[in-house]
């Protein structure tokens, strides 16, 4: 009697930035997937000239990712999802890409708001965000997941105002503008303490509080969206999704390492983490 076939992977989407470090962007994303069991699938959005010490430039893909994702299209069935991330499309090309993401309707999707790679050049302000909401978030079924500062700008808020603004403030512009949930990453509050923060139209939900860890790493915003999407692939609801990734992320804050002992630190490879709660 022959074996039984082992089940598919679920499949993981991710549109975003090329990091050819590996600190952040798909490279990032694929790698962290991977270890959650999942099967990735990526469409640049941007490339770059980035490594550990800065983000020296940011363009468009060479090739059209809307094609990208088209060709990708019949692979897309089953338990998938998808993870959006850096993007440097002009307007025209994101509406496109918008218009193949309603056709497709992934049944899980997470956008990682980005303003600009933590070092180096910039690529969006608030205004840009914004037009991309517009264009994104009325499909439905979005959880975006920004840090105060992306929300900040996002909302048309001064810089001050990433350190001390309620969270309300935050996170209702998101979900005016369509979002499902809103997850708001606490690293940049003020304090010695860092709280993420739940947020939907029923409600507001603090998640845990953890001690604000020494050092910066690379990549923290899409090791938490990337792990997020790999746990609710798995079956994990959506609060306890948030939870463990940032768990996860603090459990391996200290393994971290610079290739080449040059750059910010960005975090090391993990075997297999299937494990969920």
């Amino acid at each position: 009697m022959a074996a039984p076939r082992p089940s598919a992977p679920p499949l993981a989407l991710c549109l975003g930035g090329m990091d050819p470090s590996g600190g952040a962007g798909l490279l990032r994303d694929v790698l962290t997937l991977s270890e959650l069991g999942c099967q990735p699938l990526a469409v640049s959005l941007a490339e770059t000239l980035q490594n550990g010490l800065a983000c020296l430039r940011i363009e468009p893909p060479a090739l059209d990712p809307v094609q990208r994702l088209e060709t990708l299209a019949p692979h897309l069935g089953g338990r998938w999802g998808l993870k959006l991330s850096l993007c440097a499309l002009e307007a025209r090309d994101f509406r496109r890409l918008c218009a193949t993401l309603r056709h497709l309707a992934p049944p899980l999707r997470i956008w990682d708001p980005i303003l600009a790679p933590t070092a180096g050049v910039g690529l969006h302000d608030g205004a840009d965000l914004r037009r991309m909401a517009a264009d994104l978030l009325p499909m439905g079924g979005w959880v975006v997941s920004p840090n105060r500062g992306e929300a900040a700008a996002f909302a048309g808020l001064p810089p001050e105002a990433i350190r001390e603004a309620p969270v309300e403030v935050l996170a209702t512009p998101w979900l005016e503008a369509g979002a499902r949930a809103v997850w708001l990453k606490g690293g940049h509050a003020a304090g010695d303490l860092v709280q993420d923060v739940w947020i939907t139209r029923d409600g507001i939900q603090p998640l845990e509080v953890a001690p604000r860890l020494a050092g910066e790493r690379r990549g923290t915003g899409c090791l938490l969206s990337a792990t997020w999407l790999g746990l609710r692939l798995q079956g994990v609801d959506d609060v306890s999704a948030a939870l463990e990734s940032a768990r996860r992320l603090r459990a391996r804050w200290d393994i971290a390492f610079s290739p080449g002992g040059v750059g910010r630190a960005m975090f090391a490879p993990q075997p297999a983490l299937l494990e969920t709660p």
